[in-house]
């Protein structure tokens, strides 16, 4: 038979799916999925002085949540101090019945309170996992009807008058520069001002370097000097912000420099207020910690948010590192750069969390044969660190997780130096993966038929066992070649040789470049996708199997369903790509596309992807892959994929990283996949992340009880009405005084909201 023109299949796609798309990229829908995260076990089992620490911990990342709003977007901060006043003054329930009263349908109300819990979930009005804009799903002048007539307003109309008057607008507002974060005409983000460019984002990571001052806790605020020149704030994150302290290595740092032509200026004191909080809750954790290495690790983290230091997060975060196998493990700062269109800023987030004992047993036995694995990847033995630093791997019930999102799994800590000699620790998020990851058979797009009933009974199983992998021997392997401050390279110039040259290396590491600041904006999809590649190919050892106790058939089904879901993750990536700018907004959906390509060129019928009509008429797609070829195809294609991603990421060769990861990471409609006419069918067929809802802690007396809420929107609004009950008027005020402050580097709210200033 003949095979249609592949032109044409691509055409037929696009315009069939093109017509409804337009907004439902940017609304939540009603039916969205929430479920609430449990820990009661866990916590119960907890002594007195445990719960205590870890009630106390929450409190500080809790509050240092709130700084993601402004992070996020110039209105964030006062769309979150709206609804905070609302639902303060009302709960769902109450504010309800005025709702309808003011003629909104149950639809519309219920897409508002969708839309808040939206708000809370992602920490602002920008989703945490692909960086789109959600706007309210009901008409604007119905909600305008409901804030203005509602008991918050009876209250305090003034305020909220004015905070709507600041937000409205923005809040529903799908201009095309708003509708992505991204820097300069690519979206909005305010860990720069809204004049910045990427060579602004380039030029002050040059000076960030030459003055060896880390990007994690900054934000870059540009203005025109007297003299014509450019004129640069770069501002730490601090509780200090001008007052002298003379014992603080920070302090010499605070100043004026001429830099490349340009004027730049070392300032602290962004977020003071919140990071005040955090202090003070650190501080009260402290005196309940398990050991020294706690004490000492709190002890320097309040030092680095009180000064603007992340030498002394380093510090601590060596501390935690030494802190093996805490019954109560946490982290907390300025951490992952996903979020920042540079790729070098850390956006806030805290955890805290209880060890799962039975996972971690399974963990622990990973870490053992953690050695022998790192032999079986494809990269010579000098391209893999000098001596594998045994970590901690734990699996962790979540009690809090602050900031603007959950993963699945962390490995920590990010700094370069630290990770390549003193070590990092895994842990994986039994009680997340739980439930944040679980598909209903009627939701599961894209596969055959045959393939959902084994996909549903091994999806979880075969996650925790890519989770383990990609977190231990996906981000703890591999080495960066480095040349020191002092001229001493740590590999022999003379003996490694660079795999696919065939040459002596040419390029490295100078002293002060790291990973993040050297590829920027591709390092972290680039590292997701090499962790994810790992973990695809060592799920094929059996002994990592039998290890999760899987043998026999069972096994393979594993490794079978982890491929499956690979793949499926490469095509459902597409609703994180951007075709108007190029871009991808999420750097482990880009790494599982680029994963995709690898396969898909790998070529003897290993995987496809065709694009077919649904049983409703509608565009649909299906993705195979044939187990049979997995190891005979799969497994060479990726090693050979794998072995040239470590090798320029060992030698920090930028040009060859960036020509090879932005090679495969390219959407275009060639055939025979046309991916970018399927972007308009996964928008078509895509199903909405899940919100989770995450308890409270609360000190009655002595003792502190656990708050659990009811796995619905209306039940995440109440868990943070009731987050901040004593101080909720103050934060509101904090937070829309800060926003205030910098409004005038957006061209967002540039007006105090009354009565807020």
């Amino acid at each position: 038979m003949e095979e249609p023109e592949a032109g044409s299949e691509c055409a037929i796609g696009a315009a069939a799916a093109a017509g409804p798309m337009a907004d439902t990229q940017y609304i939540l829908p009603n039916d969205i999925g929430v479920s609430s995260l449990d820990c009661r076990e866990a916590f119960r089992l907890l002594s007195s002085t445990e719960r205590l620490y870890a009630h106390y911990l929450s409190r500080a990342a809790w509050y240092g949540g709130l700084a993601v709003l402004l992070q996020t977007s110039p209105e964030a901060p006062y769309i979150y101090a709206l609804l905070s006043r609302l639902f303060r003054a009302q709960d769902p329930d109450q504010l309800r019945q005025h709702a309808l009263a003011e003629g909104l349908t149950e639809e519309e109300y219920q897409a508002f309170l969708v839309y808040a819990a939206g708000v809370y979930s992602n920490m602002g009005n920008y989703k945490s996992f692909g960086d789109t804009k959600f706007v309210p799903n009901l008409p604007k002048e119905k909600l305008e009807r409901v804030i203005l007539g509602s008991e918050a307003a009876q209250q305090h109309p003034e305020e909220v008058r004015g905070l709507w008057q600041t937000c409205g607008e923005l809040m529903f507002s799908l201009e095309s520069g708003l509708r992505h974060l991204g820097l300069g005409k690519e979206g909005i983000t305010t860990y720069f001002s809204g004049n910045c460019t990427m060579e602004d984002a380039k030029l002050a990571q040059d000076f960030l370097d030459s003055q060896n001052l880390s990007a994690y806790n900054t934000r870059l605020f540009k203005e025109a000097g007297r003299d014509g020149k450019p004129s640069y704030e770069v501002r730490l994150a601090s509780v200090l912000g001008t007052e002298p302290n003379l014992d603080s290595e920070m302090t010499s740092k605070l100043k004026s420099y001429e830099f490349q032509g340009s004027h730049f200026r070392v300032t602290r004191g962004d977020y003071a207020p919140i990071l005040q909080k955090v202090v003070e809750h650190l501080e009260k954790a402290k005196a309940y910690a398990a050991n020294s290495h706690q004490e000492q690790m709190l002890a320097q983290y309040i030092e680095s948010f009180t000064q603007g230091s992340i030498e002394a997060h380093k510090k601590g975060s060596r501390f935690w590192i030494q802190d093996k196998s805490p019954i109560v493990e946490s982290y907390i700062g300025f951490i992952e750069s996903y979020r920042d269109p540079f790729g070098s800023r850390g956006e806030f987030e805290g955890f805290v969390a209880m060890v799962n004992k039975a996972m971690s047993a399974k963990f622990e036995w990973l870490v053992a044969s953690a050695e022998q694995l790192l032999k079986e990847l494809p990269w010579p033995p000098a391209f893999e660190k000098d001596k594998f630093l045994t970590p901690d791997f734990t699996s962790l019930d979540v009690l809090t997780f602050a900031g603007s999102g959950i993963p699945a799994g962390i490995n920590i800590p990010n700094y370069d130096d630290l990770r390549q000699t003193e070590g990092f620790k895994n842990v994986s998020l039994g009680n997340v993966l739980a439930v944040a990851y679980t598909t209903q058979r009627e939701k599961l797009t894209f596969l055959e038929e045959e393939d959902k009933d084994l996909y549903i009974r091994w999806k979880g199983p075969s996650f925790d066992v890519q989770v383990g992998l990609h977190e231990l021997l996906g981000h703890g392997s591999g080495k960066l070649f480095v040349q020191d401050e002092k001229g001493t390279f740590n590999f022999d110039q003379e003996t490694v040789i660079n795999p696919e040259t065939g040459e002596q290396i040419q390029s490295w590491y100078r002293s002060g470049e790291t990973w993040d600041s050297k590829f920027s904006t591709i390092a972290s999809s680039y590292e997701e996708c090499r962790a994810e590649s790992v973990g695809l190919y060592l799920c094929l050892h059996p002994q990592v199997l039998e290890i999760f106790g899987f043998e026999g058939a069972d096994a393979e089904d594993v490794i079978y369903v982890n491929w499956l879901n690979m793949v499926r993750a490469g095509l459902l990536a597409l609703e994180f790509y951007t075709p108007e700018t190029s871009s991808w907004r999420q750097a482990h959906m880009q790494a599982r596309f680029v994963i995709l390509r690898v396969l898909l060129e790998a070529g003897e019928g290993l995987v496809t992807v065709t694009p077919t009509t649904g049983s409703d008429g509608r565009p649909d797609a299906r993705v195979r892959l044939d187990r049979d070829k997995i190891r005979t195809v799969g497994k060479p294609a990726l090693e050979r994929f794998l072995r040239r991603l470590q090798v320029l990421k060992s030698t920090g060769d930028v040009a060859g990283g960036r020509a090879l990861y932005e090679g495969y990471a390219a959407v275009t409609d060639a055939p025979p996949e046309c991916f970018l006419s399927l972007r308009d069918t996964v928008l078509l067929r895509k199903e909405a992340r899940k919100l989770i809802v995450q308890p409270n802690t609360r000190l009655e007396g002595s003792e502190v009880q656990l708050l659990e809420y009811e796995a619905s929107a209306a039940g995440l609004i109440r868990s943070f009405s009731e987050r901040f009950l004593e101080d909720g008027p103050e934060l509101e005020k904090i937070l829309t005084q800060l926003a205030t402050a910098d409004a005038q580097f957006w061209k967002g709210p540039s007006e105090a909201p009354s009565g807020q200033a």
